[in-house]
């Protein structure tokens, strides 16, 4: 296959580092042109001098001389700022970009790297759940391939292959229901972080973690899963799966359904995002059937984990709902993480701004900047 030439915007996050084992392991597949990340500096010095890019970002402003002194001297361009990662994704060099950043910091770069022709691995859900409906017309119409990283839209991406041409009846997708599945609102009243951030089956960043904990991730998902296979919210349900290997489910409409299983290793769909069509060998650890004599399923507690309640009604709504719950959550989950809120308070902060924030019924991309600062500022009021 024809070398990909990555640009990986978040190399230091948990999606950006395993990422780049996926390369180091295939040298003759992958070659890094650019790599960025907010605050971390000394990793990605790191990872720079490991893996020699022609360019590094630092967003940090305030970082800039440090990563600069490192690199300078191995012949590294460094830049700094946010408006550099929108330089960067157009690069003549790159012809792949994986989007890793965290939260609504996506939405531009990705913007810029799709009207730039660059085909997107796209680990940055809340691209798509900000603005779902102007990303999927910007990417057909710069005909650039949007290839999922998340492992659920990863197994329902690799069940629909060869499958293209046969409508779906309705996707499954599949949640552990995290840390606190079972528990009561009672329960859920005094739960710390520390609790929070432990999850059962999956090793993620701490945004995410807690997301998965009050099921905002499971939610987040419902609506990435509408604009990457153009699906209507009643042709999508949520089933929680604690053992976490099956990874999704698609229903066709003569009732067969496919799963895609395996082990709880992010890197197996990094792999398959970034290498697509072709499924490169691996040494990552495999399956042993007789360590999961059993799968469960069972329905998820809308009423107790509101949040998944929220991300429905709001596919319903349209317009710029997503968006508004989107930054509400980003709000709600820094001020949890820094004990400002209880976990129950998150929903009830996010629930405020979709009542109040100015609804938009067909919003453009200016629309959802200003929608992002309307509810954050609303939000920070409500902390």
């Amino acid at each position: 296959m024809q070398k990909r030439h990555l640009a990986i915007l978040g190399s230091t996050g948990s999606i950006g580092t395993q990422t780049l084992e996926v390369v180091e392991a295939n040298p003759d597949i992958f070659e890094v042109e650019v790599l960025t990340a907010q605050n971390n500096a000394d990793l990605l010095i790191e990872q720079a001098a490991k893996f020699r890019p022609n360019v590094v970002v630092i967003s940090n402003e305030d970082l800039y001389d440090k990563v600069f002194a490192a690199l300078d001297p191995l012949d590294i361009k460094v830049y700094t700022g946010e408006k550099s990662l929108v330089s960067v994704v157009a690069m003549e060099s790159v012809n792949m970009v994986l989007t890793a950043l965290v939260g609504y910091a996506g939405l531009i770069p990705t913007v810029a790297a799709i009207k730039a022709g660059k085909h997107i691995a796209l680990a940055n859900k809340e691209t798509l759940v900000v603005a779902g409906e102007l990303v999927t017309e910007l990417a057909q119409k710069h005909k650039v391939d949007i290839l999922p990283v998340d492992s659920e839209h990863s197994a329902i991406f690799q069940c629909l292959v060869g499958e293209f041409h046969n409508p779906i009846e309705k996707i499954i997708l599949t949640a552990s229901g995290g840390p606190f599945r079972g528990k009561d609102r009672e329960f859920l009243k005094t739960v710390t972080k520390a609790q929070a951030l432990k999850h059962p089956n999956w090793s993620m960043g701490a945004k995410i973690t807690i997301d998965s904990a009050s099921l905002m991730n499971k939610g987040l998902e419902v609506i990435e899963a509408k604009w990457l296979f153009g699906l209507t919210p009643d042709q999508i349900e949520v089933v929680v799966h604690p053992q976490s290997i099956i990874h999704s489910m698609v229903q066709f409409e003569d009732g067969s359904m496919k799963a895609q299983m395996g082990l709880p290793d992010m890197r197996i769909p990094i792999q398959f995002a970034i290498g697509y069509p072709n499924r490169l060998k691996s040494n990552f650890p495999r399956m042993d059937f007789a360590q999961f004599p059993s799968l469960t399923f069972e329905k998820p507690d809308y009423e107790t984990f509101r949040n998944l309640s929220f991300a429905f009604e709001a596919l319903k709504v349209g317009g710029n709902m997503a968006c508004i719950i989107n930054a509400a959550n980003e709000i709600a989950v820094a001020a949890f993480l820094r004990d400002e809120i209880g976990f129950l308070a998150m929903s009830d902060l996010i629930e405020n701004c979709m009542k109040k924030v100015s609804f938009v019924r067909i919003p453009t991309l200016e629309d959802y900047i200003e929608t992002d600062k309307e509810t954050r500022r609303l939000a920070l009021e409500f902390v």
